[in-house]
């Protein structure tokens, strides 16, 4: 028994429509929003304002927009990327931590390097750091078939209590003894000052450079799946292995390359947070901040698109930056959350109404005293 509704896919999604839905899909969640505002005893229009204010306005408040913008940027690509191939590398918050061991380590040995290239090498050594972190599910994947979402999630919590273990139980060489407090409270070593990298300062607020390199990298990697063969070759993965099977695609060798990129992103990020924020390999911190998670939320209201993966970020990077402004005992953080799972909620609805028509099913009318057509065929035939 059939329903009075059919779905089915478009074969053609109008540009308008791409354009429509994602803006329609952030109005309604704001409407949605106001909604749960009121019932817990706040203003819609007033708490916007305040949340605007404390993201964009206030005194400093754009800068650390851009802070929390940042890491998820490179998690969102990370994400984004490999999703584009249905090759689902949920292990970038692990491939982040790697990547900010990687960089740190980097940063401390080649500590007495010209700047530039001290920077450069951070960024190659958390990047190189990431990829190898990423390619054990990869492999695992491409050639015993295992599915990489539990791998790649299960080496997030190994990558964490690694990191935990330089810091707080060993005298890594990530560790900081050069004190006796050091062994009571242990801590990492610091980075020279020439490893902190430098940001690009517009009027009164400064965009890391982290972020500015994210932005490059989204280019390139649109690029990359747009107009080269590569890329090319990813988007038949992602519709069809079996067509790309058919076709002669060395689909185990696709499979490591996009896990080695998506992870070198992640790993990147950790150099981000090593470079431009902390100077210190920070367990704790990085671990509460869960930057790789967040990047899922990201890739997915970005529908995966790269440069979109940009704006999200900044929308994101502003309301987790609006929350801890706004935080005390009649604004909880959990109201942020929620405000962020509305979001993707009704994004993520509106891009199925993109890619799916809903209409009415029609039946063929009949006339008083004629039978249905199957029924006359059924006579006929007998």
């Amino acid at each position: 028994m059939t329903g009075p509704f059919k779905i089915e896919r478009r074969l053609d999604t109008p540009k308008w429509l791409k354009v429509a839905v994602p803006i329609a899909s952030i109005f309604l969640a704001a409407i949605i929003v106001g909604i749960l505002l009121l019932a817990t005893g706040h203003n819609p229009f007033t708490t916007y304002h305040q949340m605007y204010s404390a993201s964009v306005t206030a005194d400093g408040a754009l800068s650390s927009t851009f802070v929390y913008a940042t890491p998820m940027l490179f998690t969102g690509l990370c994400a984004a990327f490999a999703f584009r191939m249905r090759t689902w590398n949920i292990g970038g918050e692990g491939q982040l931590y790697m990547g900010a061991v990687g960089a740190s380590a980097t940063g401390l040995v080649l500590g007495d390097w010209p700047r530039p290239l001290l920077i450069i090498a951070m960024i190659l050594g958390g990047a190189f750091a990431g990829m190898l972190w990423a390619e054990i599910p990869a492999l695992l994947r491409a050639y015993l078939r295992t599915n990489e979402i539990l791998t790649s999630l299960m080496l997030n919590y190994v990558a964490g209590f690694f990191m935990y273990y330089l810091i707080y139980d060993s005298d890594s060489y990530w560790r900081d003894l050069s004190t006796p407090g050091a062994s009571v409270f242990p801590t990492g070593k610091s980075l020279v000052p020439s490893a902190s990298w430098p940001g690009i300062t517009i009027g009164s607020f400064t965009i890391p450079m982290g972020f500015v390199l994210g932005v490059g990298l989204a280019v390139a990697l649109l690029g990359l799946i747009r107009s080269t063969r590569y890329g090319f070759e990813m988007r038949v993965m992602g519709d069809s292995p079996q067509a790309a099977n058919y076709s002669g695609i060395r689909t185990k060798r696709k499979i490591l390359s996009v896990m080695a990129i998506s992870g070198g992103i992640a790993g990147i990020a950790g150099s981000s947070q090593i470079g431009d924020f902390g100077h210190v390999l920070d367990p704790r911190g990085l671990e509460q901040a869960q930057y790789g998670y967040t990047g899922i939320v990201v890739a997915a209201l970005a529908l995966y698109n790269p440069l979109a993966v940009v704006l999200v970020s900044l929308l994101i990077g502003g309301l987790t930056n609006a929350g801890f402004a706004l935080e005390g005992p009649s604004f909880p953080t959990g109201l942020v959350g929620t405000m962020e799972g509305i979001i993707l909620f009704t994004v993520l609805g509106g891009e199925i109404l993109a890619r799916y028509r809903i209409g009415l099913h029609h039946r063929a009318p009949t006339t008083v005293g004629q039978a249905p057509a199957s029924v006359t065929a059924t006579g006929a035939a007998s």
